[in-house]
């Protein structure tokens, strides 16, 4: 037992030797190695393609020459298809603290959910890792193409005893803004209580494949959760009677209230309700095989008056294909058809005691919005985005 204590004692001696000697006392340190870590990416996605270029940076300068290995990884961003799959050898020179990797992402323009993909490092020299993932991000939401299944109700390019005074066929690339004013903000939720807040971004209107796309979204933009567009023809395309069509397909979730509708166009002069209002269509998110059809009168607020109804589609519901609002507007007669079935109709002898105000001049006007009084707030099952796409509007006078 003696003797295996005294082998003992000789062996931690000379450990303690060996240690000093490697990191006490005269010995010298030797140098950390810098760590190493790799940006992440983001951008929009372009019909040309681009290139997404990841950084990989070290935390002090190297002091050899760092190489590391690098590949690209799907996710729901798919090689070849969304990118090129790429693998290599990163390399940093002595005194550097950066270098690049560059992607090249591919072309396309289609709407669709953004998408993601990475660049794993591995194999460090003369490094460590600190960040080994690179996560890229490919924006397609913001895309200018958005296809639409063109099934559905139509009506016809003209007709008889009937001249086309106006249409926005929505062939051309951009929205035309001498028919069009784009409304923005909230406007204290525009005495309905709605959340969105409107702009003229492309993000939440843009012309695609012959259909205007209006867009809501759930983001935080100008205050608001939420954003849409408001469009409006005020001062540019105003009309007293006639044939109107416009065929759309609309949207469905909780919360959403999308709408075709007109305003008297001197509502500046006289406020509404005194300038009228002409709902062609309004739709519930939450009920989705449902229209309603509604026309607004009166001196002032207080005397305010309406006259409304609904049609319930007898299958499915109006997301699924385009179906046709329109209305014969004549002299003290107002009638609201869907997919040429009368399903409203209000004449003067019907506005006692206030002014009428449907043998003025009218506007257009195509929103989303977003939450408000009659719909109620978006829930946790409400989907975003959602849109409505327009095909035409057409009007067509004697």
């Amino acid at each position: 037992m003696r003797t295996n204590f005294r082998l003992l004692q000789v062996i931690l001696i000379s450990l303690s030797v060996v240690a000093c000697s490697k990191g006490g006392g005269s010995g010298t340190t030797p140098p950390s190695l810098p760590s190493a870590s790799i940006s992440s990416v983001s951008g929009d996605r372009n019909p040309a393609g681009s290139v997404f270029s990841f950084t990989v940076s070290l935390s002090s300068a190297a002091t050899s020459d760092v190489t590391i290995h690098y590949t690209t990884v799907a996710g729901t961003a798919l090689e070849t298809k969304d990118y090129a799959a790429a693998a290599g050898t990163v390399s940093i020179a002595t005194g550097k603290t950066s270098a690049n990797i560059d992607v090249q992402v591919t072309g396309d323009s289609l709407r669709k959910p953004n998408q993601s993909f990475y660049v794993q490092l591995d194999a460090p020299q003369n490094c460590t890792l600190k960040t080994s993932k690179g996560f890229g991000t490919i924006i397609n939401e913001n895309g200018l193409y958005f296809p639409v299944d063109n099934a559905g109700y139509s009506t016809p390019a003209n007709y008889p005893g009937y001249t086309l005074a106006w249409a926005d066929e929505f062939n051309s690339k951009t929205i035309d803004d001498n028919s069009w004013t784009f409304e923005s903000g909230n406007n204290n939720g525009w005495g309905n209580g709605e959340l969105e807040n409107y702009t003229g971004r492309s993000q939440n209107a843009f012309a695609s494949n012959g259909n205007l796309i209006i867009e809501a979204r759930h983001e935080d933009f100008g205050g608001s959760q939420y954003t849409s567009a408001r469009m409006i023809t005020k001062n540019k395309k105003i009309f007293k009677y006639g044939r109107i069509d416009i065929r759309a397909k609309l949207p469905s979730t909780k919360g959403i209230w999308p709408a075709l509708w007109l305003l008297g166009n001197n509502i500046d002069a006289v406020s509404w309700p005194a300038c009228g209002e002409i709902d062609m269509m309004e739709l519930l998110g939450q009920e989705p095989n449902k229209v309603y059809n509604t026309l607004h009168w009166g001196a002032t607020f207080q005397l305010h008056d309406s006259k409304g109804t609904n049609y319930v589609l007898p299958t499915g519901s109006f997301d699924q294909q385009f179906h046709v609002y329109s209305m014969e507007w004549q002299e003290n007669s107002v009638k609201i058809f869907i997919d040429d079935q009368q399903t409203y109709s209000l004449t003067s002898n019907e506005v006692a005691g206030n002014p009428y105000p449907f043998n003025n001049d009218f506007f257009f006007i195509f929103n989303i919005a977003v939450g408000g009084n009659w719909p109620g707030a978006p829930d946790a099952n409400t989907i975003f985005p959602q849109r409505m796409a327009v095909d035409y509007i057409r009007v067509f006078q004697k």
